[in-house]
C-alpha cells in the first residue's frame, strides 16, 4: 500500500475555470513549503505546461483510454514521486469522458480508479442558490465518486458568494472574485501553451496569489490527506528483463522543443533513456543543425501552423533533416511531425521527406480512436492495436502512400517504412512500450 495526499479539481462542465483553480492550487501550495506533483486527466499537453511551471517538475496525464485503466495509479505514483500531495486536474464535465463509452476515460473514471476525493469548482457568475442543486446532483450522482468540497469561481461579490454558500452542504473551500487578468488565452485547439505565452510564470504566480488569499488551504490539504492509501506500485520505465539486451553505448534521440513543439508525455523520454537513449532537445525554428552525434529523431506535437514562417526560415536544418530521414535515419513524427515533414504547410516549405502538402482546414478532428498497423513497420507489427488520439485543424494530401501506418475507421492513413513512422495519432508509450522499445532497437541498430 502507498499512501499519497491527493486531490482532483474537477467541474460540472468545461469553461468553469479548472485550469485556472488547479494551476492556481498548485502554485500556491509550491508557495507553502510543499513539494506538489501536477496531473491532467485525458490527452491534453497544454495543461500540463502550465502545470510544470505551478510545480517546477514535469506535468503528468492520466488517461485510461490512452494507457489502459490498471496503470492510472501506477503512473500517478509515478509522477508523484517524492511530492507531498498530487493535485489532478480534470477534464471537461467531471462525468464527460469518451463519446459512446459511458463515461469511460472521464475525470470520475479517474478519480474512482484512485480513490481521489474531488473538489468541483463551480462558475457562479450567472446563478446563485440554484448552484445547490448542481452541486448535490454532481455529488450524488454516482456513488463511487467523493465530491468532498466546492471552490465557488467568479462570484460577483461577498454578498453574491454567501448566497450560493448558503444553498450548499458540502464544506466551500473558497470563493474566487472575477479577474479578466487571470484568464488564460486560446486559440484554435484550446488554451496557448505556456512556452509560446509570454509572461507565464508570472501569470502563474498571480494564480498563487489568487488562490492564497480566497482559498482555504489547509482545509484542501486535509481533504487530499483523507485520500485512501492506493494497492498500486509506482509505474517504472525500465524494461522487465530486458536490462541485459539493451546495448552498453547510449545513443542519442534529437527530440523537437521550442515553442512550435510542446507536445510530449514525459514518460516518453523516460522510456527511452531506460532503453539507453539520451534524449537531447533541439528547436526546428532556431538550431540549425541536429544535435552531433544524433541516431534517432523524435519529432512530436504542437502548433507548426502557427510558426510555419521560422520553421521553413531555418533552411540548412529543413535540409540536413530531409537528407538524414530519407538516409534511414530512425524516426517518429506524430502530428506536428508529420506537417514538418511534408512538401509545405500552408504553402511555407517544410522538410519535404513525404510526397504530401498540409493545410489548414475549418473542420475540427478530434477523436480517440484504437488504430490498427496494416503492415509491419518502425513501431507496429502488423494486425498489432493501439489506443491513441487526435486533436487537429489541418489535413494533409494525400493521407497516405503504399504503406500506411495506420488503419483507423476503415481508413489507411500515416506513412510509415521500416525507419520512419508518421501520423497524426499521439500514442502514449507507457500504454504501448513495445512502440519505444522498438524505436530504441533502430536508435541503437543505426548508431
Amino acid at each position: 500500500m502507498t499512501a499519497l495526499p491527493r486531490v482532483v479539481v474537477a467541474a460540472p462542465a468545461t469553461g468553469q475555470g479548472k485550469t485556472t483553480v488547479a494551476t492556481g492550487l498548485m502554485a500556491a501550495l509550491v508557495a507553502a513549503g510543499h513539494e506538489v506533483s501536477g496531473h491532467k486527466v485525458g490527452p491534453d499537453y497544454i495543461d500540463p505546461g502550465y502545470h510544470a511551471l505551478a510545480c517546477g517538475r514535469p506535468g503528468r496525464n492520466l488517461d485510461p483510454h490512452l494507457v489502459g485503466e490498471s496503470l492510472v495509479a501506477p503512473l500517478l505514483l509515478h509522477g508523484a514521486r517524492d511530492a507531498d500531495v498530487a493535485v489532478v486536474e480534470g477534464v471537461m464535465g467531471l462525468y464527460d469522458g469518451r463519446i459512446g463509452g459511458d463515461g469511460f476515460s472521464s475525470t470520475a473514471h479517474v478519480a474512482a480508479l484512485t480513490r481521489t476525493p474531488v473538489v468541483l469548482v463551480v462558475d457562479i457568475s450567472r446563478s446563485s442558490r440554484s448552484i445547490g442543486a448542481v452541486v448535490h446532483g454532481m455529488a450524488t450522482w454516482d456513488p463511487t465518486v467523493s465530491v468532498a468540497g466546492v471552490i465557488l469561481n467568479q462570484a460577483g461579490s461577498a454578498r453574491h458568494a454567501a448566497e450560493v454558500r448558503s444553498a450548499i452542504s458540502l464544506p466551500v473551500l473558497g470563493a474566487i472574485p472575477r479577474d479578466a487578468s487571470i484568464a488564460t488565452p486560446s486559440r484554435h485547439l484550446g488554451l496557448v501553451t505556456a512556452a509560446e505565452r509570454g509572461g507565464a510564470a508570472e501569470v502563474v504566480a498571480r494564480l498563487a496569489e489568487v488562490v492564497t488569499e480566497h482559498v482555504d488551504l489547509d482545509a484542501v490539504l486535509a481533504i487530499a490527506g483523507a485520500a485512501p492509501p492506493l494497492a498500486a506500485a509506482p509505474w517504472t520505465a525500465a524494461p522487465a528483463g530486458t536490462g541485459s539486451r539493451i546495448p552498453p553505448t547510449r545513443q542519442k534521440v534529437a527530440v523537437a522543443a521550442g515553442r512550435a513543439f510542446t507536445f510530449r508525455y514525459a514518460e516518453t523520454a523516460e522510456l527511452l533513456a531506460a532503453h539507453g537513449c539520451d534524449v537531447v532537445p533541439f528547436d526546428p525554428a532556431v538550431d540549425p543543425a541536429l544535435p552531433p552525434g544524433t541516431a534517432g529523431l523524435y519529432l512530436g506535437g504542437g502548433f507548426p501552423e502557427v510558426h510555419a514562417a521560422d520553421l521553413a526560415a531555418n533552411t540548412p536544418l529543413l535540409a540536413e533533416i530531409r537528407e538524414a530521414v530519407l538516409d534511414g535515419l530512425p524516426t517518429v513524427a506524430e502530428c506536428a511531425g508529420l506537417l514538418y515533414l511534408c512538401r509545405t504547410l500552408d504553402g511555407a516549405p517544410m522538410a519535404g521527406v513525404l510526397d504530401a502538402d498540409a493545410a489548414m482546414t475549418d473542420r475540427l478532428t478530434l477523436r480517440y480512436p484504437v488504430a490498427t498497423a496494416p503492415d509491419d513497420t518502425l513501431l507496429s507489427r502488423a494486425g498489432e492495436q493501439v489506443t491513441g488520439h487526435e486533436f487537429h485543424r489541418t489535413t494533409v494530401t494525400p493521407a497516405t502512400t503504399t504503406t500506411p501506418a495506420w488503419e483507423i475507421d476503415a481508413q489507411r492513413v500515416g506513412f510509415a517504412s521500416p525507419t520512419l513512422h508518421a501520423s497524426y495519432l499521439h500514442t502514449h508509450w507507457a500504454g504501448h512500450p513495445q512502440l519505444a522499445a522498438r524505436f530504441a532497437e533502430a536508435v541503437h541498430a543505426r548508431g
